[in-house]
Parts: structure tokens; sequence; C-alpha cells
């Protein structure tokens, strides 16, 4: 159990808590500071940077986790937030880190917190999931050959 806290705790978005830190994140965003999802305003907005090789422009925001790509120059980082998390607190107060009070920066993190927990709970559950389909799979496997030995006999 302990190793798995430990993981949990190194896991991308736990560093992302500060608005310099996502901002540090766009190395390669495809868009420039005149554009209305610049990094900067990505940043702002809660998001970081985390690009695949399918998804070069693909951010996440580091309250809710929630994932969005297919950015284009216009796209407003706060309106895309809210439009696609209406339950991410962060994108609800829609203000820059600097003008938060210490209320909103406690209840934010709380919120964070709760995201994350449902977030591992429902990875680890898929992975329950996963793991008693292969043993099932497995199971059937062994009741087949069992059944083949027997008929032989």
């Amino acid at each position: 159990m302990t190793d798995d806290v430990q993981v949990l705790n190194v896991e991308k978005y736990d560093a992302m808590y500060t608005e310099a830190i996502r901002l540090n994140s766009f190395k390669n965003w495809p868009f420039g500071e005149k554009s209305a999802c610049s990094a900067s305003k990505m940043a702002e907005a809660g998001f970081f940077h985390c690009p695949t090789e399918q998804e070069p422009d693909l951010v996440q925001c580091y309250v809710c986790f929630k994932e969005l790509d297919g950015w284009e120059a216009s796209d407003e980082p706060w309106t895309e937030h809210f439009s696609h998390s209406k339950i991410c607190l962060f994108a609800q107060l829609r203000k820059p880190q600097k003008d938060l009070t210490v209320a909103e920066i406690f209840k934010i993190e709380s919120e964070r917190k709760k995201n994350k927990t449902k977030r591992v709970i429902a990875q680890r559950l898929q992975n329950f999931r996963t793991m008693t389909d292969e043993m099932e799979e497995f199971i059937q496997g062994l009741i087949k050959a069992t059944d083949v030995s027997k008929k032989k006999k």
C-alpha cells in the first residue's frame, strides 16, 4: 500500500498547482501569444500541456483533470474549460491564481483532492474488472480443458 501512495504523489498533475509551473509545461504549444489560447492564457485557466503524438495540443486541468484537445487559435480557454467541465470549481471561479483568496485556494485544493480520489478509485476499479475478466477467461479455459480430458477417458 505504501508503494501505491508514493506513486500517486508523483503523478503529473500533482506538480501543476501553480500557474508558473503549468506555463512551463507549454514548451511546444502550437499557438503563439497573440492567439486567444496562448500558453499563458491556458495556464491561467488551469491547464497544463500534456501532448501525445496523436494529440499535440492536449491539455489537462490540474483541478478537475478534464483533458481537452483540438484547440483553435480563437478558442478562449476559460470558456472552453467551463463548457466542458461545469463541475470544475476553478473554471467556475474564472479567476487567475493571483486573484484567488486563501479560502478559495483551500476550497480548490479540497476539490482537487476529491477529484483525484475519484479518479484513482475509478482506475483501480477498471483494473480490478480487467483482472476479473482475465481470471474468468482463464477459469473457463481450465473447465474446457478438464471437459476434453474427461471425454477422452
